[in-house]
């Protein structure tokens, strides 16, 4: 696993039209290189941090994104960050924090939890039929959870610990994984080959 990148050095400028607005007297943005969970109105996503300061941080996506709009960031499972989209443009979007932070501390902690072996993917709550194709046949599943690695799953069937396959997601997305567990009817996959994370910036495409 990568371990992300932490730097006390600022990342390229924000756009003109809303750098006045987002360094709140001279905040210091340090750059990120971290994959978030952006939990919104009737939707969730992984997105890219660019840069944090202790008033605000830049995100990078493509999904649409709107001003004023409330969103839940969780730099972790412990680490979760509330706030209100400032600005938007071009891919990026800045979000301004409902309460100040301690951003050395919080990018302190989440390196700690990286050494410590407490750091976990993000992973999406994804509920929708899926498919499982083996040597065997297809055996339809219902997704519990989405990550860019791996995937939790719900089945009525047996799945041999280690066994590759190929998983079919909604939209015709494949990748080839491996059982990684299976018991009481629900399992898990490691995806060898990873998922984009633009696939995952909203699970609505996922839904139905």
């Amino acid at each position: 696993m990568i371990e992300p990148r932490f730097s006390d050095h600022e990342d390229e400028p924000l756009p003109a039209a809303s750098a006045a607005a987002d360094r709140r007297g001279g905040d210091r943005y340090r750059t990120v290189w971290r994959i978030a969970k952006v939990t919104r109105d009737g939707d969730a996503g992984l997105w890219r941090v660019r840069n944090m300061s202790d008033g605000g941080m830049m995100l990078a996506v493509e999904v649409p994104v709107r001003v004023g709009e409330r969103l839940e960031i969780a730099l972790s499972e412990t680490i979760v960050i509330h706030g209100r989209v400032a600005w938007c443009d071009d891919g990026r979007c800045g979000v301004a924090f409902d309460s100040a932070i301690d951003g050395a501390d919080v990018l302190k902690r989440l390196a700690a939890e990286q050494r410590a072996g407490d750091y976990r993917a993000p992973r999406l709550p994804v509920h929708t039929r899926a498919q499982l194709i083996t040597d065997d046949g297809s055996s339809d599943i219902e997704l519990a959870d989405l990550s860019q690695s791996g995937a939790g799953f719900v089945h009525d069937g047996h799945f041999e610990v280690g066994k590759p396959l190929e998983l079919v997601l909604p939209g015709g997305i494949r990748r080839k994984a491996i059982v990684r567990w299976s018991r009481a009817g629900r399992g898990g996959l490691w995806l060898t080959e990873p998922l984009d994370r633009a696939d995952l910036e909203s699970i609505r495409r996922f839904q139905g």
